[in-house]
């Protein structure tokens, strides 16, 4: 029986039939378009791929909502392409715990969604996502700006929203393509180990296998060959440089000079820095209007010895030779990674003392402070302690009545440094006659126990220790120092810590456990749209710490001439008026301005 004209040939939707009189591309547009809205995603058939698989829907839907959180606040504005390398991240670990999810509903229900409630899921995703990820981006720009408000930057913010929202997907599909080619070489192991032992145990090696190879590979092979590496040499060829417009000391009160006992290339360039950048008698004179005497500054660099004992004598040593014990200030100062100390609090002790001081520091690693924290960590607490105990019992030997005060300071790792060097905190009162202590670090054994034994009520971000008798916290000093009636005794210890300083909150605790500091009520400089989101806020916090520079001080991990203020309540000098304060301040902030931009720590 011959067959009707097209019985055979495929049946058209309405929307696709064949229009004669339309142009043959508009044709064809319209076709793929039909197809598209059938079948918006590729899948070729082959479950084999991995590496090139279609992205899982559920994966998407909680890699956004991870990126939208990603938007939110943390401690300091940060610039947009760090938003966008956060907003990755973030995405990439909201994928992969979808894919995670979506992998054992698969596991657990044999049923399938249809291919039609796939492409129709697939393309409310399309409409939706555009939009929604514009009015995220909008508010986070907002958030951004009331942040600024509070930490007293202009209000003006470039938020690319389009640049962020590439870069975020630029990093977030490089991490997940990473994470597919390592199961990829997983599943091949698999099959591999599965030639000679059960599939549970080939499951088992390879799994076990793929991870040791991840963790000691990313450790010992991109890390500490790769980033530590080339961070270590780096760093080596600037401690072998001297920075512009430094030139070496002639005067015998500082170390590097011809009559100093550690050479000037053994200093190495904060050393070179620190001594050759020193104030001389003069220069303090004319602030004080009255006599000075030219600052001692004793500085071992790393290259002049070999062990910290021996560092720590060579020190003493130098301090004798200066005459150091018989000045009126002797302060020991723990430094960051580098060696470097902030100029800003040693001139601050040196003209409000008239020049009558010495300050001794030795450099126990030339690694900026990051690299410093990973792998000199307690290489900082031993260094600093031995020149501790060997300037004290050097000291201790001088008559009682006449020998100096002795104090010790320290910002970022120098704080931990000198904490270290401690026993706790009424080792410190009882060894010394004061302590500046400026952004503390997570894992600062000293300030960890005050923070912990606080009195109730009293916040994270301005503890208040047994009634501020020895110890106090500040942020702004004019007012934090006063608690009320409460009698401030001798030796006195501050801490500078701002509220929102990622430097002294940053903690891999962040990941799964709510921090203090995001407790009621907030600090002055703190967003109230803030909030802890695991695994998120750890990622924020760590970038927030490479731009905590970005804001004035007193915030982020910016401190100014606040250690004017400090050094006052700690060793108050004689004949020192309120207003002498705000010119020294003045004067500071002159000769040691900000950085400019988001520009990191300057050592």
């Amino acid at each position: 029986m011959p067959q009707s004209a097209g019985e055979n040939s495929p049946t058209l939707r309405p929307d696709t039939a064949p229009n004669q009189d339309e142009h043959p591309w508009l044709a064809a547009a319209r076709r793929h378009g039909a197809a598209f809205a059938d079948k918006p995603y590729w899948d070729p058939g082959i479950p084999a791929l991995v590496v090139r698989r279609w992205p899982d829907l559920t994966a998407c839907l909680v890699a956004l909502f991870f990126f939208w959180l990603s938007l939110t606040p943390s401690l300091v504005p940060r610039p947009w392409y760090f938003q966008g390398v956060i907003g990755g991240i973030t995405a990439a670990i909201g994928y992969g715990i979808g894919a995670t999810l979506s992998g054992l509903f698969r596991l657990t229900f044999s049923r399938r969604p249809s291919q039609e409630m796939r492409a129709r899921s697939w393309l409310a995703l399309y409409v939706i996502t555009p939009p929604l990820v514009i009015l995220l981006l909008s508010q986070s720009a907002d958030m951004q700006r009331e942040l600024r408000r509070l930490q007293e930057l202009p209000p003006t913010l470039t938020w690319h929203s389009l640049m962020i929202t590439l870069i975020a997907l630029g990093v977030a599909a490089l991490l997940v393509v990473i994470a597919r080619t390592i199961r990829l070489g997983t599943r091949l192991l698999t099959r591999l180990l599965h030639r000679f032992v059960p599939w549970p145990v080939a499951v088992a090696l390879a799994l076990s296998l793929s991870s040791i190879v991840v963790v000691f590979g990313t450790r010992d092979v991109v890390f500490e060959r790769g980033v530590l590496s080339i961070a270590d040499r780096v760093a080596a060829a600037k401690d072998r440089s001297t920075d512009e417009g430094v030139l070496r000391p002639f005067s015998p009160l500082l170390s590097g000079s011809p009559d100093s006992l550690v050479s000037w290339e053994d200093l190495g360039n904060k050393g070179r820095s620190f001594t050759g950048g020193a104030l001389s008698g003069d220069e303090i004179a004319r602030f004080n209007g009255r006599p000075a005497q030219t600052p001692i500054r004793v500085y071992v660099g790393r290259a002049a010895y070999d062990d910290y004992a021996q560092g720590a004598r060579l020190a003493v040593r130098e301090l004798e030779r200066t005459g150091a014990f018989d000045r009126t200030v002797l302060a020991i100062s723990g430094t960051t990674g580098t060696g470097w100390i902030n100029p800003t609090t040693v001139e601050a002790l040196e003209f409000m003392n008239s020049g009558d001081t010495a300050v001794v520091t030795m450099q126990y690693s030339y690694l900026p402070s990051w690299a410093s924290f990973v792998v000199d960590r307690e290489e900082a607490g031993n260094a600093t302690r031995a020149l501790v105990d060997a300037v004290h019992e050097r000291w201790s030997r001088e008559p009682a009545d006449t020998r100096p005060k002795l104090v010790v300071f320290g910002e970022s790792m120098g704080v931990q440094a000198v904490e270290a060097s401690f026993d706790g905190i009424e080792d410190l009162l009882d060894r010394t006659d004061g302590a500046l202590l400026i952004g503390p670090p997570d894992g600062s054994p000293i300030h960890g126990a005050l923070t912990e034994d606080r009195d109730p009520g009293s916040p994270v971000w301005r503890p208040v220790y047994r009634d501020g008798e020895h110890v106090r916290f500040a942020q702004f000093p004019e007012s934090d120092l006063s608690i009320g009636d409460a009698t401030w005794a001798e030796p006195r210890v501050v801490y500078l810590q701002n509220a929102s300083d990622p430097v002294v909150w940053w903690t891999p605790h962040l990941m799964f456990q709510r921090p203090e500091w995001l407790r009621q009520p907030l600090g002055p400089d703190v967003t109230g749209a803030i909030d802890w989101f695991p695994l998120v806020t750890f990622w924020q916090t760590t970038v927030d710490m490479a731009v905590s520079y970005g804001a004035p001080a007193p915030h982020g991990h910016r401190y100014g001439s606040n250690p004017v203020d400090a050094w006052e309540a700690v060793i108050p000098p004689p004949d020192w008026a309120p207003q002498d304060t705000r010119r020294l301040k003045t004067l500071l902030e002159l000769r040691h301005p900000p950085r400019s931009g988001w520009a990191g720590k300057p050592e």
